[in-house]
C-alpha cells in the first residue's frame, strides 16, 4: 500500500509523520518542572535511538505538549508507547497527522514547521479533548488522520479506541510485568527471574491482562504504518 496523493493526475508527494503529545491533566500535577525533566530526557532517548527515522527531533514546545516530525510510519507506536511506559503514571494524549511539511524543515528544532500533517495531528489532540468533554463512551488517547485515506483512519482509529479500553482495565501489578516485559524483551523464564516471581504468573499476567491481543493489535496498525515514507533530504 502506497500512502501517496493526488491531484488526479499527478503525484503531489510523499507525506510526514507529525506526532502532538499533550500531557492530561497537567495543571493537575504537583511536581510539574521534575515531569518536564524527566519528559525531556525520554523524548532526548528517542531522538538517539530512532534517529535515522526523525526528520525533526521530538522537543518540548510548550509547558505540557511537546511535538516530533517522522520520516517513516514504521516506528510511529513504538516511539508513543516508550513515551507511555516511560512517564507512566503521567497520562497522555497523542495526535498523529499523516501528511505535507509545507515550510523548511529544521532536524533539531521542530518550532516553525508547518504543513497538513502538523494541522490534522492538531485536530486529533482537539477531537479527543472534545470527546472526554462530551463524556463519550468511546476510550481514546491516540488518534490519526491520514490525508486522503479515510477508511483507513476509521480502522485505525476503532483499533487504537479498542486497545486503550484493554489498557485501562490493566491493574498495577499487570501493567509492572507488562513494561518490564516491553522494556528489557526478556524472555518469561529470565523476567521472572529478576522480578523474583514464578513464570507462571508472568504468563498469567500477561495472558488475563489480553497483553497478547493488545500487542497484536498494535503490529497490525504498524504493519500499515510502515508503507508511509517521506523523501529524506540529505
Amino acid at each position: 500500500m502506497q500512502f501517496e496523493w493526488s491531484d488526479g493526475m499527478t503525484v503531489c508527494c510523499k507525506p510526514y509523520i507529525a506526532i502532538i503529545g499533550d500531557v492530561k491533566n497537567s495543571r493537575k500535577i504537583p511536581n510539574r518542572n521534575e515531569i518536564q525533566t524527566k519528559l525531556r530526557t525520554v523524548l532526548d532517548e528517542l531522538n538517539e535511538k530512532y534517529k535515522n527515522e526523525i526528520a525533526s527531533n521530538f522537543m518540548i514546545t510548550l509547558g505540557d505538549e511537546f511535538q516530533g516530525l517522522l520520516h517513516s510510519g514504521k516506528f510511529t507506536l513504538d516511539m508513543i508507547l516508550t513515551i507511555e511506559r516511560k512517564m507512566y503514571p503521567i497520562c497522555f494524549r497523542f495526535g498523529i497527522g499523516v501528511g505535507e511539511i509545507c515550510t523548511t524543515i529544521n532536524r533539531y528544532i521542530p518550532l516553525g514547521a508547518d504543513g497538513p500533517a502538523y494541522h490534522m495531528a492538531r485536530a486529533m489532540i482537539t477531537e479527543i479533548k472534545q470527546s472526554e468533554n462530551k463524556n463519550k463512551r468511546t476510550m481514546v488517547h491516540m488518534k490519526i488522520w491520514i490525508e486522503n485515506q479515510n477508511d483507513i483512519n476509521m480502522l485505525i482509529n476503532s483499533t487504537f479506541s479498542l486497545c486503550a479500553a484493554v489498557q485501562s482495565r490493566w491493574t498495577e501489578r499487570q501493567r509492572e510485568v507488562i513494561y518490564n516485559y516491553l522494556d528489557s524483551m526478556e524472555s518469561q523464564r529470565d523476567l521472572a527471574q529478576r522480578m523474583g516471581i514464578n513464570q507462571s504468573s508472568i504468563n498469567k499476567k500477561l495472558t488475563t491482562s489480553h497483553f497478547y491481543t493488545f500487542q497484536n493489535a498494535m503490529e497490525t496498525v504498524t504493519h500499515v504504518l510502515k508503507d508511509i515514507e517521506a523523501y529524506r533530504y540529505v
